[in-house]
């Protein structure tokens, strides 16, 4: 995943992931079809994490600090997980049909935890409105991450320090849990 972090996807060549695992590239052709099997692995791990996570910390009902805990702990976590969260988030975008519905499939999920999690830190809530505040959840946390990875301007204009806290503040706005 350290070379997928860090090169273009198809400049990595299963020779180059070989000697990192100080392997032969028969022996990893062994274990994976193709480079692209390894990518996906990876990133179905690092998924698989995400979403362990997220229903970790699920606000409680009436929590109304909920969503801020829940955003500032998926933006933590993704820093220390930085290399699988680059491949996952800035290096893989649109590589294929096998990558995008794996980001469909999560994006998904993300949305119904959200929801819960909406739900749970609001109180009474309809159904759509948690949906659709759940799908704009998520599209903050998968935009802030990718600005986070790619250290943008809007990135470097709020600083590494207060990052996490702004996107949780906005958020609870998003939410409507402050004014």
């Amino acid at each position: 995943m350290g070379l997928f972090a860090t090169l273009p996807v198809n400049e990595v060549m299963v020779q180059d992931i070989a000697a990192a695992v100080e392997m032969t590239p028969a022996a990893v052709y062994y274990h994976f079809a193709s480079k692209e099997q390894i990518l996906v692995e990876g990133m179905q791990q690092f998924r698989d994490e995400l979403l362990d996570l997220v229903r970790e910390h699920l606000p409680e009902e009436g929590d109304e600090s909920g969503i801020r805990s829940l955003v500032t702990e998926i933006v933590s976590w993704v820093r220390t997980r930085r290399t699988y969260a680059t491949v996952y988030y800035v290096n893989s975008m649109g590589l294929n049909m096998m990558v995008e519905a794996l980001r469909r499939d999560t994006r998904a999920q993300l949305i119904d935890s959200f929801r819960i999690a909406v739900t749970a830190a609001r109180g009474r809530t309809s159904p759509a409105e948690a949906s659709v505040i759940a799908v704009g959840l998520v599209s903050l946390v998968e935009t802030a991450i990718a600005s986070m990875l790619n250290q943008d301007s809007s990135y470097r204009a709020i600083g590494a320090g207060r990052f996490p806290d702004e996107v949780a503040a906005t958020a609870d706005r998003m939410v409507g849990l402050t004014p």
